[in-house]
């Protein structure tokens, strides 16, 4: 049995790993301070897919990961995984740059109490922000493999605050390694989603405005809809990071991605056709919409041996059928 940390575990993406690692039998202590607009559910409320105080091995504290990373320098544990952050989707990153600055704070603590307290290994979440937005235009877009983040080169602009906080944070994680000798890896997700995602995020958002449309009126994205995301399913995110967590302990990246470019015109064709009607799709230019084409090269994931194999199509239904029972339970 492992003792295992998850800062912002609370949250979309924390919260399927907590459900992970208490399900393998582990000690999971879990820390978030369930901030406004960041997706966090007090488990006190209940979770949406789970409820993890029905396991022993569960503990909960209501708090900035900063007060306990203070008061908790002598705690040990096997295997942190680092996922507190400002997270909102796009309106806080481009709305509210200033916010993501605490990330910055709350990832400077992270790594001077891991060399205090030296767990056995961090799980770092980074995102597919960090990467250039010169290579993610219109005119010029490619799929983003890890190389092409380089920190002893020129590295890039990311986009916009977000991404370079989490920059920042692989940097220190590479310090870390070299400095400290503590053993890390960092993980760059692409667009995750899952059932139970905030709807501040587009996929629930389209999902149940699809659900709730007609074929009477068009549904509406941000932007034109040309945009293009690279989906990976939750359940894919963990699974790869479980699979190949132990092949990297410098510091160094891996995408969390499926290689497939969905605009979001046909996701939101998709999602209209799961719910068993056909309508118009339209776009909405006064919203944000970030860079045009954001997806991730596979090819490190699959040389450790993972590949995500839960396609958008089967996503979309789950999470169809998932909010039309929840509506019916009302």
């Amino acid at each position: 049995m492992r003792r295992v940390l998850i800062t912002g575990g609370a949250g979309f993406v924390g919260r399927h790993f907590v459900r992970h690692f208490l399900q393998a039998g582990d000690e999971v202590h879990v820390v978030d301070p369930i901030a406004p607009a960041t997706g966090g559910v007090d488990p006190a409320l209940g979770w949406p897919l789970f409820d993890p105080r029905e396991y022993s091995g569960f503990h909960f504290y209501k708090e900035d990961c900063r007060q306990f990373f203070r008061r908790s320098t002598h705690e040990s544990f096997d295997l942190v995984l680092h996922l507190a952050a400002m997270v909102g989707g796009r309106l806080m990153i481009e709305h509210n740059p200033l916010a993501i600055a605490d990330d910055l704070s709350i990832d400077a603590e992270y790594w001077q109490w891991a060399a205090a307290a030296r767990p056995t290994k961090t799980i770092c979440f980074s995102s597919s922000a960090a990467y250039p937005v010169s290579l993610q235009r219109q005119e010029g877009y490619v799929l983003l493999s890890e190389e092409m983040i380089n920190f002893g080169d020129d590295i890039g602009m990311p986009d916009m605050s977000y991404g370079w906080a989490k920059l920042t944070c692989e940097y220190l994680a590479r310090l870390a390694h070299e400095r400290h000798g503590l053993a890390s890896v960092c993980y760059r997700p692409f667009s995750g989603y899952g059932a139970d995602q905030d709807d501040t995020y587009p996929f629930p958002s389209i999902c149940k405005r699809a659900l709730a449309g007609s074929a009477n009126e068009p549904l509406v994205v941000w932007g034109s809809g040309r945009q293009m995301r690279d989906f990976i399913h939750i359940d894919d995110c963990v699974h790869g990071v479980v699979h190949t967590m132990d092949a990297i302990d410098d510091g160094g990246a891996i995408n969390l991605s499926t290689g497939r470019l969905t605009s979001f015109l046909d996701f939101a064709r998709v999602a209209v056709g799961a719910c068993g009607y056909d309508t118009e799709v339209q776009g909405r230019d006064d919203r944000p919409v970030g860079v045009f084409a954001r997806g991730g090269d596979t090819t490190l994931q699959e040389q450790l041996g993972f590949r995500a194999t839960i396609s958008l199509e089967e996503g979309i239904a789950s999470a169809i059928a998932y909010y039309r029972d929840r509506v019916g339970d009302r």
